[in-house]
């Protein structure tokens, strides 16, 4: 299979495996593990950030995130399209007791400026009205194509944010994905942010874990709440192990995974009925419109499963996403079966 689904599914290398079969490890929760403290001090280090704190899941840290950022019956504002507000299962409101102000990005890019994001803020409102309490950003964007925000457009937010007494949290997930596309560092895209959290089980090929930074007040708070959502995992160096060479590694060639997203969008502009800005694919995810086709998403997608690929629809697009399991025989040979499928051709075996 020809998995396109999500730099999710990488498989750890062997020397990942290595590395978690030879750890050394303590009780996390006492703060005992060796692997994890060095993971953590190497992040913090990496990103130019007082304090980092290994937490199982994406998910997680963004929600450590907005739990300690903010006060129940406030309001966090973020991108309409952005993940802790439409694939967090409304978290925010379960765990935080905060409501989300979506804004749409004018120019499609999902990353919010701040002449956008000023006039839905609401500081010192009247009693009757939600106060602003935190702005979230998300870099690269997922679902606007892995789009990039670059260190001037973050600092101008965060800037003035901070002016007005309200922390801006980055949702990085895949920040070493627009440090690779942008050429800057990590520490300079996210200089002016309160808090950061990034993926390592994404491109960087861990099997699981992120890392969550801030400040070490922040750190120390984010720690209580890792504990109090189930995320203290006792010998978990086993897994810190594995992001340690994520981390040091996975962005050395994550300029593949872009130069193959590329090429996947290149092949795709050239089938009938799909339509795709190719110029916009910047880092490794490549969202399509498949309305010109004629058929709904959720046929062409199985369609494509069928045939050894395996894609994520929704409505009249299609998302795939390139890691470091594809390579460029494998963008070729997705090509052939995505026409094929669009054509409604299944005369072939796989």
């Amino acid at each position: 299979m020809i998995d396109l689904r999500s730099d999710t599914v990488t498989k750890p290398s062997d020397a990942m495996r290595k590395a978690m079969a030879n750890a050394d490890v303590g009780d996390d929760v006492f703060g005992d593990d060796p692997t994890v403290n060095r993971l953590q001090e190497r992040a913090a280090e990496i990103f130019e950030k007082e304090a980092a704190l290994w937490v199982p899941t994406g998910c997680m840290g963004n929600e450590i995130a907005v739990k300690v950022h903010t006060k129940p019956g406030q309001e966090i504002v973020t991108e309409d399209r952005g993940h802790i507000l439409n694939y967090e299962l409304g978290a925010a409101a379960l765990i935080s007791g905060v409501t989300i102000r979506a804004i749409k990005s004018g120019d499609g890019s999902g990353h919010l400026t701040w002449d956008e994001i000023k006039p839905s803020l609401k500081i010192d409102p009247p009693y009757y009205q939600a106060a602003t309490a935190l702005i979230c950003l998300e870099n690269t964007h997922n679902f606007a194509g892995g789009s990039v925000m670059n260190a001037d457009a973050c600092t101008e937010v965060c800037e003035k944010a901070h002016a007005l007494g309200l922390p801006v949290h980055m949702d990085g997930a895949r920040i070493f994905n627009a440090s690779v596309a942008l050429d800057e560092s990590v520490a300079e895209l996210t200089r002016n942010c309160a808090s950061v959290m990034v993926t390592l089980s994404k491109g960087l090929g861990a099997p699981a874990g992120s890392i969550l930074l801030g400040t070490k007040d922040f750190i120390k708070e984010a720690h209580i709440w890792r504990k109090r959502l189930g995320g203290g995992m006792r010998q978990v160096g086993i897994l810190a192990a594995a992001g340690l060479i994520a981390l040091e590694e996975g962005p050395k060639r994550l300029a593949e995974d872009h130069e193959n997203a590329k090429r996947l969008a290149e092949g795709l502009a050239e089938i009938p009925g799909i339509k795709i800005d190719v110029e916009k694919v910047v880092t490794n995810i490549v969202i399509f419109d498949i309305s010109g086709t004629g058929k709904p998403s959720a046929e062409i997608v199985g369609a494509l499963g069928l045939l050894g690929v395996l894609a994520v629809g929704f409505g009249d697009q299609i998302r795939m996403v390139t890691h470091l399991d594809i390579s460029i025989a494998d963008i070729d040979s997705a090509l052939d079966v995505i026409n094929r499928a669009v054509l409604g051709d299944s005369s072939f075996e796989v």
